[in-house]
């Protein structure tokens, strides 16, 4: 029981901080931050464990089909912004191919969600090596002819 508020509590907070991302501008592009053609792309990623606790009933409970059973699977989540104006993308069709460093990897559409108010896309992926991942964005924004790609590397903490 307490494992579950715990994983609700920090599921909680992880949302909340991408939901404040766009008050925070960066000057360069970071490990899970870039600019591309105008459109401030960022990236998260957490252990699919932390929306386990959460009930059918609960929208994190339900997204992307429910909660994947296994080991290794993780949500990844991207939050996107108008460089100009500071103001959250919607409406975007947005992919994304996660792949360990030499493998093809997995593309998955990164379905809108809505946590706090706020619309962000993801998806869950199984990550199970120790190695560095590459995951590539790929985002079409409504009325543009062209999509925009974004590259990330991303390895799994060490304890």
């Amino acid at each position: 029981m307490k494992t579950t508020y715990f994983a609700s509590v920090l599921f909680g907070l992880l949302t909340a901080i991408l939901g404040t991302l766009p008050m925070t501008s960066y000057a360069t592009n970071s490990s899970r931050h870039q600019v591309v053609d105008g459109v401030d792309i960022y990236l998260g990623i957490f252990p699919a464990e932390l929306i386990q606790g959460h009930s059918k009933q609960h929208p994190e409970g339900e997204m992307h089909g429910g909660v994947p059973v296994g080991e290794h699977r993780y949500h990844v989540t991207v939050a996107l912004f108008d460089a100009a104006t500071g103001k959250r993308i919607t409406g975007a069709q947005v992919s994304a191919r996660v792949s360990e460093l030499g493998l093809s990897g997995t593309e998955k559409k990164l379905e809108p969600m809505t946590i706090a108010g706020a619309i962000s896309y993801g998806n869950y992926f199984r990550m199970s090596g120790t190695g560095i991942y590459r995951i590539r964005v790929q985002v079409r924004r409504p009325g543009m002819a062209q999509a925009i790609e974004a590259e990330f590397e991303y390895s799994h903490a060490r304890i």
